[in-house]
């Protein structure tokens, strides 16, 4: 709109340029020619201006009928977007006063439940003070009757409760005990006998022998020697004592390392035949007589991994190995032990999965620590896993060699665990071991004395040479639950406190009698 303004100024005053430029060219024009020409020049120079006026006055008119045009559709335009502008607002307006009814609504809903929980609560709380003051009558009337505090009441209720408890607890783990035993016992004894019966190899336990005989008493005075020079020299080639005294025909041989009292026999043997005896032809006999017994340890360790089918095993392990040819462990030959450890093992392992080349290579090395305690500090167990550890075993076989006595490290493994079963089921069969009479009693008497230690136990047993121990219990003392729990107590007290081959029965006994006479 202000561009048409601007136009038809323009026109207007270029139309008045040009009728003032026309006046003046007409008066300077008027002295040189005539009038007429002049009038005539002015009327046209007239009429092209009011030609010219009617033009811009058109093109004003125009302009202005487009700027009123333009202004009525701007008009139009601003005045419908503010009639939108204003209903979006009566809109939003009416949107919020709804909001604002609303939530006038809902507060007074809330206030209204707030007085109503107010009223519940006060209601509540009269209630609970009711009721607290009908309990403390009641209770004051329960401590009449019953003629006991509110603690003592409670003492007694929980104790009640708390036997019933452990009364049901007991029967519980008394069924899963006794279920998971069956179950047990009868895949071990499956297990057991099929390994056993594999096994089943007749072995005499080789003793260690220590008694030389004689052919006469006149023997002893050549194996002594002039100023006990024979002696003393056998003694140092072998480091063996040789104890001669009042025994008839025999020399006895003492020393802690079986090898050296093989050797020591085995020379003094060939020296009684051959009846000279001086100390040059002493260290010859010793000598060859280390020899033969290196040739028969070499080959006891050969036929010892041979029997247990284990392969593989270096030289000087079986050596080591065959040293325990000469070892006994309550008159039973370890070499032989080991071996039939070996066997049981690599059944048993077969039956449960377990790797069957660990266990019977575990359980054939697992003593092989005795071999040579005398000569190291420490535990045969600990021993023999350093051995088996430099000579390239691996880890789960000396885990299971270290693991055969719990004492020393808990099993970790099937094949440990395993290693160690077979080695208490070797040791623990009968006829397997001897004890010496001492040992016996000293056991039986451990056993009982265990046993008493206990509260409640009147009397103890040891019956079957010590596999089972059978106590006797004071019934007023001891209620059938408490007996099973004392029957586990003493147990794990064993189990603590001795060491046995196999396993001890512990029966606890609880009777009660009645007695009255009619007269």
């Amino acid at each position: 709109m202000l561009n048409i303004f601007v136009w038809a100024g323009l026109a207007l005053v270029v139309v008045l340029v040009g009728a003032i430029i026309a006046l003046w060219v007409g008066f300077s024009l008027g002295s040189s020619r005539n009038k007429a020409s002049y009038e005539e020049k002015l009327r046209a120079l007239r009429e092209a201006s009011e030609q010219r006026l009617l033009a811009a006055q058109e093109q004003q008119s125009i302009a202005l009928r487009e700027a009123r045009d333009e202004t009525a559709s701007i008009r139009t335009a601003i005045e419908r977007e503010n009639a939108e502008r204003r209903a979006e607002i009566q809109r939003q307006e009416r949107r919020i006063q709804q909001k604002e009814e609303n939530l006038e609504r809902k507060l007074d809903a809330l206030e209204t439940r707030e007085r109503k929980l107010a009223n519940r609560e006060r209601a509540i709380d009269q209630t609970r003070e009711e009721l607290e003051q009908e309990k403390r009558k009641q209770t004051i009337e329960l401590e009449r009757i019953a003629k006991l505090t509110e603690e003592q009441a409670k003492e007694l209720l929980l104790s009640r409760i708390e036997q019933q408890v452990r009364t049901e607890a007991y029967h519980r783990v008394r069924h899963i005990e006794e279920q998971a035993r069956e179950e047990a016992d009868a895949k071990a004894r499956e297990i057991i006998t099929l390994a056993i019966q594999r096994c089943a190899s007749d072995q005499v336990a080789e003793a260690v022998v220590s008694v030389v005989p004689l052919p006469n008493d006149e023997m002893k005075g050549r194996i002594i020697g002039r100023e006990g020079r024979n002696i003393r020299a056998l003694e140092a080639a072998t480091g063996v004592d040789l104890i001669i005294d009042d025994t008839p025909e025999a020399v006895i041989l003492s020393g802690f390392d079986p090898v050296r009292r093989e050797i020591a026999r085995v020379a003094l043997t060939k020296l009684i035949m051959d009846g000279r005896i001086h100390p040059a032809r002493i260290e010859d006999v010793v000598a060859k007589a280390r020899q033969e017994v290196d040739l028969i340890v070499r080959e006891a360790g050969e036929n010892a991994a041979l029997e247990a089918n284990v392969h593989g095993l270096q030289p000087e392990l079986l050596k080591i190995l065959g040293r325990l040819h000469f070892r006994t462990s309550y008159g039973q030959n370890v070499l032989a032990h080991s071996v039939e450890v070996s066997i049981l093992a690599a059944t048993i392992a077969h039956e449960l999965g377990a790797d069957v080349n660990v266990c019977k290579t575990a359980a054939l090395l697992h003593d092989m620590g005795k071999a040579i305690d005398q000569e190291v500090e420490g535990p045969h167990a600990i021993i023999g896993g350093e051995i088996a550890r430099r000579f390239g075993k691996s880890p789960k076989i000396v885990h299971a060699m270290v693991a055969h006595h719990a004492t020393e490290t808990e099993p970790q493994t099937l094949e440990a665990a395993i290693v160690q079963a077979a080695d208490a089921i070797s040791a623990a069969r009968p006829g397997a071991r001897r004890e010496t009479i001492d040992l016996y009693i000293k056991r039986l008497e451990a056993l009982e004395h265990i046993a008493n230690s206990f509260t409640g136990v009147e009397k103890s047993f040891a019956i079957q040479a010590g596999r089972e121990v059978r106590i006797i219990v004071k019934p007023e003392e001891v209620d059938e639950y408490a007996a099973i729990r004392l029957a586990g107590d003493i147990a794990h007290k064993i189990e603590e406190d001795l060491d046995y081959p196999g396993q001890i029965k512990v029966c606890v006994v609880r009777e009660t009698r009645s007695v009255d006479y009619a007269r």
